[in-house]
């Protein structure tokens, strides 16, 4: 089973390239987000593939005065990775690890772009994130994380939007979890018993600055790591033993973060009491009932939708999951630096330490 990937000097088995192991849930994936500081607009678009399945998928989202645009789609790949187009939408490798090109054609939706990144420094790799239930491999994957400026147009309902003045972060992560139609025979406790997720890419003027958590029931983190990058190419890492954090009372989001990094401080206040500078992560298929990744929808698919962006939704799985465009302080040897990102929240299930319970019941 020859495809083109067979062409490049990259292969790691003996198997050709269409072929990646055993397990049905191995996935490969590309995510982008992009925002202007002010919060006028924020942007979004993921394309996954899936080779044990087959599928190949894509989205791209915008949100602008008070709404959300999503345009996604699905394809049956034929073993071909290499052909990064499904539907309107295509990412091109440009310069590996320095920049990439999304470009959305025009399709029934109100939108299309044609849009680049350029990175700011150079790839962050954060640890493998290794997760079983039991005896029973959950994750196991790796992701490199990168800060960026934007530039090129994307429009919405005819309305030009220069992105030359957006920043944003873009990742690559690969490896096992699930995807696809939900399995046969879950583990016992149930698909996501306890899933807690804090990931804050941030850009500042000479700083790029990363933050991610995965706790257990308990609060303690199974995987946590931070990392300054004075964008020059010095990165310092760190791994702060405790967070201060708060939530938003009868909510599930975050309300403030504060941490060490060793040589100074970080502190993060999400804009979540503004819904438009809210995104909602199930735009791009995550925890999405139909448009979830991986899933089957034939030989190609395409389809959008608009949602109202709400400051006070009710927690489901299709708003438990977002990112919210976030004002930082950075502190590096007594000097402030200000900056703007995201922080990207994922709350299933208990969480101790900050006074979570029960599946999604609110924060106090």
């Amino acid at each position: 089973m020859l495809t083109k990937g067979d062409e490049y000097p990259l292969h790691q088995t003996p198997e050709p390239m269409a072929l990646s192991g055993g397990n049905r849930n191995f996935y490969d994936r590309y995510f982008f987000n992009g925002y202007s500081a002010d919060g006028s607009i924020f942007f979004a678009a993921a394309l996954g593939i899936y080779p044990q399945l087959d599928i190949m998928d894509a989205a791209f989202c915008v949100s602008i005065d008070g709404k959300q645009y999503n345009l996604r789609a699905s394809k049956r790949m034929g073993s071909e990775r290499l052909d990064l187009t499904v539907g309107p939408i295509t990412v091109t490798i440009v310069e590996p690890l320095e920049k990439l090109r999304i470009t959305v054609a025009g399709n029934d939706s109100p939108v299309t772009a044609d849009i680049t990144i350029t990175a700011r420094h150079q790839p962050i790799e954060e640890p493998r994130f290794i997760r079983r239930e039991g005896p029973r491999l959950m994750m196991d994957y790796t992701r490199m994380t990168q800060s960026g400026d934007w530039s090129g147009i994307i429009t919405v309902d005819g309305q030009d939007i220069d992105a030359a003045n957006c920043r944003g972060t873009r990742d690559r992560s690969w490896g096992i979890r699930q995807v696809g139609a939900s399995e046969s025979q879950p583990p016992p406790a149930g698909e996501f018993p306890q899933f807690w997720w804090l990931w804050t890419p941030l850009n500042f003027d000479n700083h790029a600055c990363f933050f991610h958590s995965n706790d257990d029931g308990d609060g303690v983190p199974w995987n946590r790591r931070g990392v300054v990058d004075t964008i020059t190419g010095t990165a310092e890492e760190f791994e702060p033993k405790a967070i201060d954090l708060t939530y938003h009372s009868g909510s599930r989001r975050i309300k403030q973060v504060q941490l060490e990094t060793g040589t100074g401080s970080l502190s993060i206040t999400p804009r979540t009491g503004d819904a438009a500078r809210t995104f909602y992560m199930s735009g791009l298929g995550y925890l999405h009932p139909v448009w979830g990744h991986g899933m089957d929808h034939g030989e190609i698919e395409v389809g959008h939708d608009v949602i109202a962006l709400d400051p006070a939704p009710a927690i489901d799985m299709t708003t438990i999951h977002i990112q919210a465009l976030s004002d930082a302080v950075l502190t590096v040897d007594g000097a402030e630096h200000r900056g703007v990102g995201v922080v990207e929240q994922l709350f299933i299930g208990p969480h101790a330490t900050s006074g979570l319970t029960g599946i999604m019941d609110p924060a106090a």
